[in-house]
């Protein structure tokens, strides 16, 4: 008599949901492990020996390592996988060629394009055996049953495939307009080009890979120095800088600042002190040989005595009551901030208002228009005052709140709000974490003085090394946009 084997209690059987769950940790993790192991591609970019790599990310985007001297974040794609390219060395062979035929400079572009589309695509197909394999592999080994484990490897090429197809639909080309510097690359601005080429010049997502390639090429093979910065002649270039709190290192930073970037003119927009008493004003002794005209406006933490003092100070231009100057080819017009934090002896009345020192300010820039002398660049320190101005002025730069922020108002005037350029000053140690020194070099066209660009620097707070430059271009100015209006036009 054949013997039948009873059904398994319902309390006993597995929950299909854990079930589940386990089979998807099973392909994640194989996966993982098939792309860590045999997921990558050696191959040739122009004269550099590349390694091509897919890694598990949850946001996604390309990272390119420039060893030793840093690497570039593109925000690429969105999608759980990044894309690494490691530049891991320089062929001699490659590079030798290059320098005895010059000439070959003008094909490297498409040379590497072609090397590059070439190694994406072995890269892709790699990917996948790599990924199947591996969560094969793995289900094999956990459930011992082939029907299990050709499951997950079919579960791990869904996702790869899901993923491949968010990518494609999330895809940005422009990408590379918008880099993100670290390590040494920060302090290489010729890397990141000048506002009208990047522009101009870049107009598909291979020939600017290709492009930035070409030029780490060139910065191997020319010198093992980073190379010098030749400014463009086309731009005016202005070092935004807020909120120092008495902050030493802030001078040094911004003096570095304006040798490597070819500064132009600075504008602080306030809190340059904490307190604003006259014990504090040797402090801004250091401005006059920062090798830049210093633009300023008095913040909440600044007071009378300070902008005195600064007023007596070579190439310090101060700003208030909306009075406009012309430094370096740009037009500014400013208004100090009405209150005074430190002075608790008074209460806060109605002309220390925000609102009604930004209206007095956007007044300032209509009667400034009107007589045929249009301001390019307002400057006050509180954002909410700032946003008075709205469309009276192409530009208005605050700051106060000590983060980064950059936006374009209802009336199509554009704010910048720094970060703090001092890391708070000596806030930097109340918190847990540091805050990081902040400032933007913006880039101005000489002509028509508007803003082409700008380059977010964020650098590492107290006791910290780490550096970051990332470039930004208004939506306008990106290839084929339609160029947005003037303000009040």
């Amino acid at each position: 008599m054949a013997r039948t084997t009873a059904p398994l209690p319902l309390e006993d059987r597995p929950n299909p949901w854990m079930r589940a769950l386990g089979l998807t940790a099973v392909v994640l993790v194989g996966a993982w492990l098939g792309l860590l192991i045999v997921g990558n591609v050696r191959t040739p970019v122009g004269p550099m020996d590349t390694t091509m790599t897919l890694r598990p990310s949850l946001t996604g985007g390309t990272k390119i390592n420039v060893s030793p001297l840093g690497a570039l974040h593109l925000d690429s794609h969105i999608a759980p996988v990044r894309l690494d390219v490691n530049v891991d060395q320089l062929d001699p062979a490659r590079s030798q060629a290059l320098v005895d035929h010059p000439e070959r400079l003008s094909g490297l572009q498409e040379e590497v394009t072609d090397d590059v589309g070439s190694g994406t695509l072995d890269l892709a197909v790699r990917s996948c055996v790599a990924v199947v394999t591996g969560a094969t592999a793995l289900g094999l080994a956990v459930y011992r049953r082939p029907r299990r484990a050709l499951a997950a490897g079919g579960l791990a090429l869904s996702l790869l495939t899901a993923s491949g197809i968010t990518a494609y639909a999330t895809w940005n080309p422009t990408s590379v307009l918008e880099p993100r510097f670290s390590g040494l690359l920060t302090s290489a601005p010729s890397l990141v080009g000048n506002a009208r080429s990047i522009v101009t010049e870049f107009d598909v997502y291979q020939k600017e890979l290709a492009r930035l390639v070409t030029n780490v090429t060139k910065l191997y093979d020319a010198t093992s120095t980073l190379p010098a910065y030749a400014p463009d002649p086309s731009t005016i270039r202005v070092l935004h800088v807020s909120d120092i709190h008495l902050n030493p290192a802030s001078w040094k930073i911004i003096a570095s600042l304006v040798d490597q970037y070819d500064v132009n003119v600075i504008v602080d927009s306030g809190d340059t002190m904490d307190h604003g008493t006259a014990a504090e004003n040797g402090f801004l002794d250091p401005i006059e040989d920062l090798g830049a005209p210093y633009v300023w406006v008095r913040g909440n933490h600044d007071s009378r005595v300070t902008q005195r003092y600064l007023e007596g100070l070579r190439n310090v231009h101060v700003l208030d009551d909306g009075r406009a100057k012309t430094i370096a080819g740009l037009r500014f017009a400013g208004m100090g901030d009405p209150q005074f934090t430190p002075d608790r002896s008074r209460e806060t009345g109605a002309e220390a208002s925000q609102e009604l020192a930004g209206a007095r300010l956007a007044s300032a820039l209509r009667d400034e228009r009107a007589a045929g002398r249009p301001v390019d660049v307002a400057v006050i320190h509180e954002p909410s005052a700032a946003r008075e101005t709205d469309g009276e002025v192409p530009l208005v730069l605050s700051g106060h709140v000590h983060r980064q922020k950059m936006e374009v108002m209802k009336y199509g005037t554009r704010l910048r709000i720094e970060g703090s350029t001092g890391g708070s000053g000596l806030r930097a140690v109340e918190g847990g974490h540091p805050d990081p020194i902040e400032a933007s070099v913006l880039y101005f066209d000489r002509g028509t003085r508007r803003l082409q660009a700008w380059d977010e620097i964020r650098l590492g707070g107290l006791g910290l090394t780490t550096a970051e430059v990332s470039r930004h271009l208004p939506k306008e100015n990106t290839p084929g946009a339609t160029p947005s209006p003037l303000p009040g036009s």
